[in-house]
């Protein structure tokens, strides 16, 4: 599976931005898509995810400002971000989970840059 994310940028604090994510290659197993964010020598925390059943999960941090949404084209998925603080600069990462016959991996984009400024 390959991942591609983009959409990153700089913006003012209140501002808005939309990321987008692409898998390809063998996705018949996509269980889940989702963005990580992670700054400085943290771990990569998990934002947002949208599972196959269309159940979504979200960061308590982003919830009622981030939402995760499927494109038009299979396998792609947004993420909607309003009311961005400075406190969501990271490196946002696009996540992808497939699952088949118990065999579970996951597959990773390049992560996407997000600043904010105050």
């Amino acid at each position: 599976v390959q991942v591609v994310g983009s959409g990153g940028g700089s913006v003012q604090a209140g501002g808005s931005l939309r990321l987008s994510c692409a898998a390809s290659g063998d996705t018949s197993c996509i269980s889940a898509m989702g963005w990580y964010r992670q700054t400085g020598g943290k771990a990569r925390e998990l934002v947002a995810q949208i599972t196959s059943a269309e159940t979504t999960y979200y960061a308590d941090s982003v919830k009622g400002r981030f939402t995760i949404s499927r494109g038009n084209v299979e396998h792609t998925v947004f993420l909607h971000m309003v009311s961005l603080t400075p406190d969501d600069t990271a490196v946002y990462y696009c996540n992808v989970e497939s699952l088949c016959d118990t065999v579970g991996a996951e597959y990773w984009g390049r992560g996407t840059r997000v600043t904010v400024s105050s």
